[in-house]
């Protein structure tokens, strides 16, 4: 076992043409962990996302995974390493039937990594399972986001990366999609949370990172974070 964080974000700048968004920006996932990076909309957590993923390049610091730096891979090089990026907007294709979607998954996905067959995904997901002659276009919200992380996870996923997984479900859908990913980790997969939802962090995460305006503020235990009144005010207008 490396003494080495599963994932490091170490002092990364990172944006938009001429417009920075992250700046110095430094976190660590450690394995089998579930870790949030929590913050306002427009505080960077998306961008954080695409940055380790590949999708953006960043002008200086360093992502690394498994000890090997991966700041200058692509999307695609990073997911056959075994990261995989659930993105806000699902992006499911809506005219395949959802075992094609699975599928789909099963031919791009990583190398070298255990992965889940399209039946045992389906066989964990009952919703899919039920549906899986359906079109993506027939899911629910919260069924298209169960889609999306089963793709994940049969795309050989050890590193989920998981973008506002609860937006814009209801609160009986959030509390299914809180049970799955608290699933995914009992089975060893290691998660990133990025929320706007305070609760759903303080819940699920072992740690919570605070993110404002592209930098990081707080760095704590679920715990520690809920006794935090000035941070949970001043930066996520909450209280625990």
């Amino acid at each position: 076992m490396s003494d080495e964080p599963l994932l490091s974000v170490d002092r990364v700048d990172a944006g938009y043409g001429e417009t920075q968004v992250l700046r110095d920006l430094s976190l660590s996932v450690e394995e089998g962990e579930i870790v949030s990076l929590v913050g306002r909309n427009g505080a960077g957590k998306t961008t954080t996302l695409r940055t380790i993923m590949g999708i953006l390049t960043p002008s200086s610091g360093q992502v690394t995974y498994r000890g090997e730096d991966v700041s200058m891979l692509d999307a695609t090089t990073t997911a056959q390493r075994g990261v995989a990026l659930v993105p806000e907007e699902r992006r499911i294709f809506p005219e395949l039937s959802v075992r094609e979607n699975l599928e789909l998954a099963d031919h791009g996905g990583a190398s070298g990594v255990d992965s889940l067959s399209v039946e045992a995904a389906l066989d964990t997901f009952e919703n899919l399972q039920a549906r899986a002659g359906n079109p993506g276009s027939s899911l629910s919200g919260g069924e298209q986001q169960m889609l999306a992380i089963a793709r994940a996870l049969v795309g050989g996923a050890d590193l989920v990366l998981l973008d506002e997984p609860t937006e814009g479900l209801a609160p009986y859908i959030v509390q299914d999609v809180m049970d799955i990913v608290a699933d995914l980790n009992e089975r060893g997969i290691t998660v990133l949370l990025v929320e706007q939802n305070v609760h759903v962090c303080l819940e699920l995460a072992d740690r919570n990172y605070v993110i404002n305006q592209g930098e990081i503020v707080y760095e704590g235990t679920s715990d520690d974070l809920r006794e935090s009144e000035e941070v949970l005010d001043r930066y996520l207008g909450v209280t625990a």
